[in-house]
C-alpha cells in the first residue's frame, strides 16, 4: 500500500527547496518588481505558478518518460529552454539604471498589461530547465508510478499554488519603497550580472551532451 502522506511530505520538502533556490523564475520576479512595480510582479508570480501545471501535465501524460528516453525529444526541449534563457539574458545585459521616482510618477511609462506579465511568468517557468529536470526526477523517483492520477493532479495544483504564493511574497518584499529605490540605483548591475549568468547557462545547456 502506498503511503501518500510520506510521499506528499517528501514532495513538498523537495519542491520548497527547489522553488526557493535562485534561478530564472526568481530573477524574472525581481526584475519585474524593480522595473514595473507590484501589480506586474504579482501577475508574473501567478504566471510562474501556472507554469508548474505544464510540468504536471506532461508528467501525467507520460511525456516525461518519452523525453527521458528520446534523444530527439530531449534535444528539442533543451534547445527551446536554451534559446529562451539566452533571450532573457541578452535583454538583461542591456539593462539601464531605473529611476524609481519616474516609474512611479510618469504617465509615459509603459507598464505591461496583466496578461503580458502573466505570459512572461508562465513562459519563464514552463521553459525553465531546472523545473523540467525537477519534475522528471520527482515523478520518476519520489512519486510511485501506481499513484492515482487524481492525487497527482492534487500534487500539481498544490505545487502551483505554493510556487505562486512564494513569488508573491518575493514581489511584496522587492516592491517596498526602500528596497525598490536601492535596486533602482544599483539593480541594473544586478540585472546585467544575472543576464550574463542566464546567457552562460543557455549556452552551456545548448552544448550539453545528451546521454
Amino acid at each position: 500500500m502506498i503511503d501518500y502522506t510520506t510521499q506528499f511530505l517528501t514532495l513538498c520538502g523537495l519542491h520548497i527547496l527547489a522553488v526557493m533556490s535562485p534561478g530564472p523564475d526568481f530573477a524574472m520576479v525581481l526584475r519585474q518588481s524593480v522595473t514595473h512595480g507590484r501589480r506586474t510582479a504579482l501577475w508574473t508570480s501567478v504566471g510562474i505558478g501556472s507554469g508548474i501545471l505544464v510540468h504536471t501535465a506532461y508528467s501525467l501524460l507520460g511525456i516525461g518518460v518519452i523525453v527521458k528516453s528520446s534523444i530527439l525529444a530531449f534535444t528539442v526541449m533543451k534547445y527551446a529552454a536554451a534559446l529562451y534563457l539566452a533571450w532573457i539574458g541578452v535583454k538583461a545585459l542591456r539593462a539601464k539604471p531605473v529611476d524609481v521616482r519616474r516609474i512611479n510618477s510618469s504617465a509615459d511609462t509603459v507598464t505591461p498589461t496583466w496578461r503580458s506579465a502573466f505570459i512572461v511568468g508562465f513562459m519563464t517557468n514552463a521553459l525553465n530547465p531546472k523545473a523540467t529536470l525537477f519534475f522528471l526526477s520527482v515523478f520518476s523517483v519520489v512519486v510511485d508510478p501506481h499513484t492515482p492520477r487524481l492525487i497527482l493532479v492534487g500534487y500539481g495544483l498544490w505545487m502551483a499554488v505554493i510556487t505562486a504564493l512564494w513569488f508573491c511574497l518575493v514581489s511584496f518584499f522587492f516592491t517596498q519603497d526602500r528596497v525598490r529605490s536601492a535596486f533602482g540605483r544599483l539593480g541594473h548591475w544586478f540585472e546585467r550580472t544575472m543576464g550574463a549568468i542566464l546567457l552562460a547557462l543557455g549556452v552551456r545547456l545548448a552544448f550539453a551532451s545528451v546521454k
